[in-house]
């Protein structure tokens, strides 16, 4: 059975209540009209004429052939869509593993990667050295794995911690998994808004044949109304594996979500440069921020994505401290007891602040107020 997901406990309580979501975990989001104005002819014709029936279990092929667009060497056949993010991580853990398996599990992590593969195996975790600003080192995983490790989890940029991988260690982590003949699911929901375009790692799915690249319009994009996700796979056998699971769980994405989603992603381009632009400066706010207030916090710049995991120095502990806020300025910030693994040792003394959206300035006003 699974345990509460404490995160979204949490943020059924604030989410909506909170004057300040400093939080967020996706970038600004579009109006439809933003949306449609991007449109090419035919997509507008498409969404016009837009019935509400049910739509593929896999996805509209328009969806699935812009998605294969985005990548270098997959094909339209090599995806499959879900009702969002969440839902193509549920379905591939269930397909992918069984009782007697092993996975290895990035540490720390958004909780549904961790407990959703524990639910079904052995799972090690493999962590972000938080004493070296939370660096990936391809010896963790090493030293987690078994003869029966089938799966390794992993997710750049990182949520929390905004961190990326340097495409060298990530490409001896494909090495490593091909070398043993074990899945890689990565995670790559904030790829292409890395504050270095240099940095920005290959998709999985185009590197090695036993990888799953998990996507979402939701973070980077900026449109998580649409609750349209992917996982690219060149293992055309688990995918159909994959589909089984989804037949259970929403059958099909709603139609008019994977009209918008397919604009999106043909003008994925011009969507990244602007909320590159936006986390761009909001991390200068943060700069600032932070500065101002250096006996109260440890702030370090994150790679990518738009969440941050900064370090509280208050007396009171960084639990109390985000209480404290939200119930009297309205301020919500994330406490480390939200990223708790089970696996392995995490500091608690971390909370995530979100960079992703626009209102920063006035919620760092309130903050600072606060905090006079």
């Amino acid at each position: 059975m699974l345990p509460e997901f404490r995160l979204e406990s949490y943020f059924g309580i604030w989410e909506f209540k909170a004057r300040y979501h400093l939080t967020a975990s996706d970038a600004q989001s579009f109006s439809l009209e933003e949306l449609l104005s991007m449109a090419d002819a035919a997509d507008r014709a498409r969404w016009q004429a837009q019935r509400f029936g049910y739509i593929p279990t896999r996805g509209t092929d328009e969806l699935r052939a812009a998605i294969a667009s985005s990548y270098e060497h997959i094909a339209a056949d090599d995806v499959i869509c879900f009702a969002g993010a969440e839902e193509g991580l549920y379905c591939a853990m269930h397909a992918l593993l069984e009782r007697g398996d092993h996975a290895v599990v990035l540490v720390p992590n958004y909780q549904s990667i961790e407990t959703v593969p524990r639910a079904l195996c052995e799972v090690s975790g493999a962590a972000l050295r938080w004493g070296d600003g939370w660096r990936f080192d391809i010896e963790s995983v090493r030293q987690a794995l078994r003869p029966n490790t089938k799966l390794v989890a992993v997710n750049f940029p990182n949520n929390p911690t905004g961190r990326n991988a340097d495409p060298q260690t990530f490409d001896a982590l494909i090495a490593l998994c091909r070398e043993r003949g074990i899945y890689l699911f990565s995670d790559e929901v904030y790829r292409g808004i890395e504050r270095d375009p240099a940095q920005t790692l290959p998709q999985a799915a185009d590197k090695y044949e036993r990888a799953l690249s998990l996507n979402v319009v939701s973070k980077a994009y900026g449109l998580p109304g649409l609750r349209v996700g992917w996982i690219a796979c060149r293992d055309r056998a688990l995918l159909d594996r994959m589909e089984k699971f989804k037949h259970y769980l929403s059958i099909c994405n709603a139609g008019p979500s994977e009209i918008l989603a397919t604009i999106a992603i043909k003008a994925r381009e011009q969507i990244f440069a602007r909320n590159r632009a936006l986390t761009s400066a909001n991390l200068n706010l943060l700069d600032a921020f932070f500065a101002r207030h250096a006996n109260r916090f440890e702030w370090y710049r994150p790679d990518g994505g738009c969440v941050a995991y900064p370090r509280y120095l208050g007396r009171e502990g960084v639990e109390a401290f985000c209480a404290s806020l939200v119930e009297n300025a309205g301020v919500l910030l994330l406490p480390a007891s939200m990223y708790r693994s089970e696996l392995l040792e995490t500091p608690q003394d971390r909370f995530r602040i979100g960079y992703g959206r626009e209102g920063m300035a006035e919620a760092l006003e309130a903050l600072d107020a606060f905090l006079a």
